[in-house]
């Protein structure tokens, strides 16, 4: 596991390296980037956002194990997550507002305060202080996703009056950036943990100063800017009346929240996983970073073309990896039918299970017929990579349901030879 695992990081690594780099040489540079005053406005901006990033990734890799490390149960540490998530999205509902109020800076501020005390509460290995450093790291990550983003645009619309087409540009190279540090910061996470033998509390250490400093520059550099035009009761009203309004915010709501809790479950269940096999916790997390990264690096890859023009390179690669995704899924299926439903009832279960694929299917090609051929296939497959986030939500369920039955584990290489019912 430790080789595949370093193997892993570095061919994710090269590939990563790689596309951005022919990326990079082929990208044309705008206005923006030659403008020196919204350069240094930039670097303002990065200086204190990226350090708040990094200290943040750098908790990531180990706070599962950390809580093992004090001997909690499974149950203990799933509730820990609950305690978390549940602080982040009630204080999701007010960050907004306390953000407007207080004002953005002092937000800011705050963050860096309140994210070290939650780093400090991993010091101690009382249940009850943990609750209340996953609260504050609830509490936290809400003004880490609201109060800097409002200050950068408040600044670069009103105080800098730089063209407002120039902040995507911005919040791209921060999301190209957030990838690259939460790279480093499983990197740096195995070091201090496991390298430098500091244990699972170390990461949480070496946070600390990276958001004092984030807090310091905040305070020292950045002006202070409000908005108390709208009370919280108006955005909670008019996000609602938006939602029920338009069908379109509406689905895409609904696809973030499928494909979301997917990936919250998976930060709770990959740990428990890999960690009993010996994997390096740090190094395994930055693999999935840079399989991020390297996602990120193909949509901007596949976004920069004219819209219109036909890739067949890319699609071709795309059916492969389907091709690939279905010779992992029909033999598994197959096992999975056979250890899950009574020999008796397979015939009558099974030609339910046909009825609503064979449904949807028809539905989808009646749906294709009718429509633009080339919008008409980009719709579809986009229908079809929802429904796949709707499967893997169920794959989730199944595995949290019978991850401990000991009869669906795949036989050992020793026994029967088992042939795949395709």
């Amino acid at each position: 596991m430790l080789v595949t695992a370093y193997l892993a990081f570095v061919v994710l690594l090269a590939s990563c390296l790689g596309l951005e780099l022919s990326r990079c040489r082929a990208k044309p540079s705008g206005r923006a980037c030659n403008n020196p005053s919204f350069l240094r406005f930039q670097l303002d901006f990065y200086q204190v956002y990226f350090l708040a990033l990094a200290a943040d990734w750098l908790q990531a890799p180990y706070l599962y194990k950390l809580y093992q490390h004090y001997h909690f149960l499974e149950a203990q540490i799933a509730i820990l997550y609950v305690c978390g998530l549940a602080s982040t999205v009630l204080f999701g509902l007010v960050a907004s507002s306390l953000v407007d109020w207080l004002g953005r800076k002092k937000s800011c501020v705050l963050f860096s305060l309140t994210y070290s005390l939650c780093c400090l509460t991993k010091l101690s290995r009382d249940y009850f202080v943990l609750l209340v450093g996953r609260a504050l790291g609830g509490l936290s990550t809400a003004l880490l996703f609201s109060a800097f983003e409002a200050w950068y645009i408040h600044e670069h619309l009103e105080r800098h009056d730089f063209p407002a087409e120039w902040i995507p540009a911005t919040f791209a190279r921060a999301a190209f950036w957030n990838h690259v540090l939460a790279v480093a910061a499983g990197v740096a996470a195995e070091a201090v943990a496991c390298w430098m033998g500091l244990g699972p509390v170390a990461p949480f250490v070496a946070a600390i100063p990276l958001l004092a400093l984030a807090g310091a520059l905040a305070l020292h550099n950045w002006g202070e800017n409000y908005d108390r035009q709208r009370a919280f009761s108006r955005t909670c009203a008019g996000g609602l009346r938006c939602l029920l309004s338009d069908r379109r915010v509406l689905l895409l709501g609904t696809i973030q929240a499928l494909f979301e809790s997917v990936i919250f479950i998976f930060v709770f269940l990959w740990t428990p996983v890999l960690d009993p096999h010996g994997a390096p916790l740090g190094i395994i997390f930055s693999s999935f970073m840079a399989a991020s990264l390297l996602g990120s690096s193909l949509y901007r890859i596949a976004t920069s073309k004219s819209p219109g023009q036909e890739s067949p390179v890319e699609s071709f690669i795309a059916f492969i990896l389907i091709e690939l995704a279905c010779g992992l899924y029909f033999p598994s299926m197959s096992f999975l039918r056979r250890k899950v439903i009574p020999e008796t009832e397979q015939a009558g279960v099974l030609n339910w299970f046909r009825v609503p694929l064979h449904l949807l299917a028809c539905l989808g090609l009646l749906v294709l017929h009718d429509s633009d051929r080339k919008t008409g296939t980009r719709n579809m497959f986009s229908i079809c990579s929802a429904v796949m986030v709707m499967a893997l939500l169920a794959v989730v369920g199944l595995f949290t349901v019978v991850r401990h039955d000991a009869e669906l584990r795949v036989p050992s290489p020793t026994g029967e030879p088992y042939t795949p019912e395709l």
